[in-house]
Parts: C-alpha cells; sequence; structure tokens
C-alpha cells in the first residue's frame, strides 16, 4: 500500500544552476552529486536533480513548498530581491509566491495547510465543490 510521496524528481538544464538555485536561493541541503544529477534534501522531503533537456509544464502543474507564517514575508522579499520571476499572483487561501526555477518549473512558497485550505472552502466554496 502507499503510504505517502517517496522524491521528486525534475529534468534541469544545467546542473550547477540548479544546484546552486535550489540550495542558496531555496534552500535545500545537498547530499550528493554526480555529474548528471543530485540528490537534495528539505525537511524530510527528498529531491533529485537530473541533467537532460528540461520541459517545464505549461499548465497549473506546480511544486508547492511549505513555510511558516511568520517566515513567509521575510523569505519572499529574499526571493524577489535575488531576482526569481513570480509566474502567478496568489488567489487563494494563504500566503503565497509562485515562482519559476531557472528551468522554468513552477514552485509555490506557500503558508498554509490542507486544513486551513478546507476551513476557507467551508467559508467559499469553489463551484460545484462536493464533500468527500
Amino acid at each position: 500500500m502507499l503510504s505517502g510521496i517517496n522524491h521528486i524528481t525534475l529534468t534541469v538544464n544545467d546542473l550547477e544552476e540548479s544546484l546552486f538555485f535550489y540550495t542558496s536561493i531555496i534552500g535545500m541541503t545537498p547530499k550528493v552529486r554526480w555529474a548528471t544529477g543530485a540528490y537534495l534534501t528539505l525537511g524530510e522531503l527528498w529531491f533529485c536533480l537530473a541533467k537532460g533537456h528540461a520541459e517545464p509544464s505549461k499548465d497549473y502543474s506546480h511544486i508547492a513548498f511549505n513555510i511558516q507564517a511568520i517566515e513567509f514575508q521575510e523569505f519572499a522579499t529574499q526571493l524577489l530581491k535575488k531576482g526569481v520571476e513570480v509566474w502567478q499572483k496568489n488567489v487563494s487561501e494563504g500566503q503565497s509566491l509562485y515562482i519559476f526555477d531557472p528551468d522554468g518549473h513552477k514552485l509555490e512558497i506557500h503558508a498554509g495547510t490542507l486544513e486551513t485550505r478546507m476551513q476557507q472552502l467551508r467559508i467559499k466554496a469553489y463551484p460545484d465543490l462536493i464533500w468527500f
């Protein structure tokens, strides 16, 4: 039976540039690097960068990272000062900053949980919302 997400792998065009972005800008911890990849961690998350021809999603698909609400504004300000590009403005519950990585993969920095999102849906439901 499945118990959770094991790891996330992203294809990157320039391993050095992406390794710098995910460690120095985002704050992941590097674990190991080789000619065509690297393993990083963020909390319990195992993250892999694999060198290749990146073809980021053109739709809403993205990876969202947790941050405490008290730390959000300072972290978001730091990212923007470092020139990180924003791909969408936040219109949902909780503080979010939607950014691109160097290859155009969509990321979100989000202060909130599934429970806070569900609480918001009780106040203002999406069209045709069905509770399970």
